[in-house]
Parts: structure tokens; C-alpha cells; sequence
């Protein structure tokens, strides 16, 4: 994939991410940025919008927040690779992808108060479907981690009902689709220590520090 539009539909050109060509005026870059926003909204209104997404910063880094019409469908970390994983939800949910900020306001919103101590659990809805079958019922329990607080990977086996299953659990929450919005960070090794997360050890550590002194 090499723009941020992927394969929007027959009705829909693609068109090169904000910012454009190297060396744009400001005045390009905002007729762009504009010819990007028309070219969403009308993606919306025709019912070709099966996928959109936006950035946003953060205290770990760029995030990638991509949302279906049911709902948030994943966060991705920097280390990711944002392309590779739009290549993939091209793959697994429609080719029809759009960067279309205006969908994911609600949830930027929410993490902006989240990394400002403002916020504890997250309200948007959320689309699962990345999720099957052991982990989807290990992610149904994280959010029954109090915000502040860990809990073990055995002690996540145990409530998910495969009390054997630890390494499961551990690559149930490496893989978590929607990281930070579903708190697998939560989730340490039975000494103490972070364990393994998708966006690296030390984003997994800046959050239970974030959460300890809010």
C-alpha cells in the first residue's frame, strides 16, 4: 500500500496522504487536506466508508485508531508499522479504506483524556471481529482489571476458565486489537514484570506508571 487510501470503491479516487508532495505550500497542503475531507465525507454518504482512519499523538507514541460503522476496530503503536496494519485491515475486514478523521473523534477525544488523567474507562463501542475464539473471551475480562491495578496472566486464565492456559493468555494479550481501549497492559507476569506487549515493554510500563499516580 503506498497512499492512505485503500481501494476506497469504484466511485472513490484515491488520494495522497495530507502534507502531499514534498516541498507542498501551505495553500496546496490545505487544498489538499480539503479535497481529503470531501472525498470522506462523500465515501460516508454513499456507503463506501467500510474502514476509516486517523493518527493521533500520544505519550507512546503515534497511534494509528481505525473504526467500522459498528464501531472501533483497532489501535495500532507506531512500531506496528501504520501501513502494514491498514494493508491487513484491507485484508481482514474491506479493501475499502479511507483516512477519515470525523468518525474517530469521539475516540481521540477519549484518549487525550486518558493519557491526561481525566479518564479511567473508555465509552466508545467497539468491533470485536479482529478477536475469535480463546482470546476474545481472555479480552471480554481485561476490563474487569480496576484502572490502578494488575492482575497476573494466570490469574486472567483462571477467569477466562482455562486456568492451564497462561501462554495463551499471554498471546492473547500480545495480539490485542485494540490495545490501551481494552487494558491488556494491565496483564504482568506473576513476578511483577511487564511481560510482553504490542507496543514494546516500555509503552506497556509508561501506562501502569500513568495509572499508578492518577
Amino acid at each position: 500500500m503506498t497512499g492512505p487510501e485503500v481501494g476506497a470503491g469504484p466511485e472513490v479516487a484515491a488520494v495522497p496522504e495530507a502534507g502531499g508532495a514534498v516541498g507542498a505550500t501551505a495553500a496546496e497542503t490545505a487544498a489538499l487536506d480539503a479535497l481529503r475531507s470531501r472525498l470522506a465525507d462523500r465515501a460516508e454518504a454513499e456507503g463506501v466508508l467500510d474502514v476509516a482512519w486517523r493518527t493521533v499523538d500520544s505519550p507512546v507514541g503515534p497511534l494509528l485508531l481505525a473504526a467500522t460503522e459498528a464501531g472501533l476496530v483497532r489501535v495500532a503503536f507506531d512500531v506496528e508499522g501504520h501501513e502494514a496494519v491498514l494493508d491487513r485491515l484491507a485484508a481482514a475486514v474491506s479493501p475499502r479504506v479511507l483516512r477519515a478523521p470525523a468518525r474517530l473523534d469521539r475516540v481521540a477525544a477519549e484518549l487525550d483524556e486518558y493519557f491526561a488523567g481525566r479518564r479511567r474507562t473508555f465509552d466508545v463501542t467497539l468491533d470485536r471481529r479482529l478477536s475469535t475464539g480463546f482470546q476474545r473471551t481472555v479480552l471480554a475480562h481485561l476490563r474487569e482489571i480496576p484502572y490502578g491495578e494488575t492482575a497476573s496472566y494466570g490469574a486472567v486464565a483462571l477467569a477466562a476458565g482455562s486456568p492451564r492456559a497462561v501462554r495463551a493468555v499471554g498471546t492473547a494479550c500480545a495480539t490485542n486489537p485494540l490495545p490501551l481501549v481494552v487494558p491488556c497492559h494491565r496483564v504482568v507476569r506473576s513476578d511483577g514484570t511487564a511481560g510482553r506487549y504490542r507496543g514494546g515493554e516500555a509503552a506497556k510500563a509508561l501506562l501502569i506508571a500513568l495509572e499508578a499516580r492518577s
